[in-house]
């Protein structure tokens, strides 16, 4: 236990220090109207995925939505987090992953066992769409509480989370795109990755000779080749983001931008728990303190924090 005040312990717990510097890898197509993102998560998928001990089929889902916020996130201009939210009626009600501007990435995925464990017997390797359930999907950029928040949200469409994230680019946002997401476990660990190409507009830098029905073959032919990727390819380390777009994209002359970087990123602290805390009436802090101590649980990292009852006051309202 630290030994600083909880008020003033902004420090973050014991948690993986790991920065993964080519984490997404930006390219288009030049004079072509496609654009798109690599996302290779690396090491950083296994320190965040193995911080709960979920089912395997719960850690891939929760991987692709931490490929999908990290592709997602880097194709906005924005101070503040990213965040992807699936709510459901399913064995998993609530899927989560969030990415900051500066890329810092955190998830988790909250399963209900006794559904999970009744959906596994008939089903070893559930889908996302038998995983979720019904119910809704969000993506919210929050730039903190001066800004406005701005959401969109659409209810789950599709068997996995790609066709998910699709049926709300063409609903809520009218964009055509393409998406590839993979999480599996490697002899290296745990890894994840995303491909998403986005069709843009005819605008500068797409051959002015083109009209509209050669922009639309140039995209088939687009998504076309991105559909021949592979999950072995997009979660090997040891191919690079530049060997794998040129695999793909060859034929078009692929041409990357520079690469943003990725790194663990809870944001937990005591201070900031504590500050949660304070704003419990005191009747309540003693219900919640078990052998003298309140333990708070990130739902991040997993990570539980110990704090004193006589440590923490409470300023709240008395309970009715």
């Amino acid at each position: 236990m630290s030994e600083t005040p909880a008020f003033l312990d902004g420090d973050r717990p014991p948690v993986p220090d790991i920065v993964v510097p080519r984490g997404v890898t930006p390219f288009y197509l030049p004079r072509r109207p496609v654009r798109g993102r690599l996302v290779r998560l690396g090491p950083l998928a296994h320190a965040l995925l193995t911080r709960h001990p979920n089912h395997p089929a719960v850690t891939r889902l929760s991987g692709q939505s931490l490929a999908l916020a990290a592709a997602l996130s880097t194709a906005l201009k924005f101070r503040g987090s990213f965040s992807l939210q699936a709510k459901g009626d399913g064995p998993v009600p609530m899927l989560l992953a969030d990415c900051t501007h500066t890329g810092a990435l955190r998830g988790y995925a909250r399963a209900k066992q006794q559904k999970l464990e009744a959906l596994l017997q008939t089903d070893p390797s559930p889908a996302a769409d038998r995983l979720l359930g019904g119910g809704y999907l969000a993506f919210t950029v929050d730039q903190g509480p001066d800004q406005h928040r701005h959401q969109g949200i659409v209810t789950i469409e599709g068997g996995n989370l790609a066709e998910m994230a699709l049926h709300y680019f063409r609903t809520s946002e009218q964009l055509r795109c393409f998406v590839y997401l993979a999480c599996d476990e490697t002899p290296d660990g745990w890894r994840a990755g995303a491909l998403v190409l986005e069709k843009i507009a005819g605008a500068g830098g797409i051959d002015p000779a083109m009209d509209a029905e050669a922009q639309e073959e140039s995209w088939r032919t687009a998504t076309t080749l991105a559909a021949t990727l592979t999950d072995r390819e997009l979660l090997d380390d040891n191919l690079s983001p530049q060997q794998l777009l040129y695999r793909l994209f060859h034929s078009e002359g692929v041409a990357t931008d520079r690469a943003r970087a990725l790194s663990y990123g809870c944001r937990c602290s005591r201070q900031r728990l504590v500050g949660i805390l304070e704003g419990f009436p005191p009747v309540d802090l003693d219900h919640m303190a078990v052998d003298g101590d309140i333990v708070m649980t990130c739902e991040f990292c997993n990570y539980d924090f110990r704090f004193p009852r006589e440590d923490v006051r409470g300023t709240g309202a008395p309970a009715c």
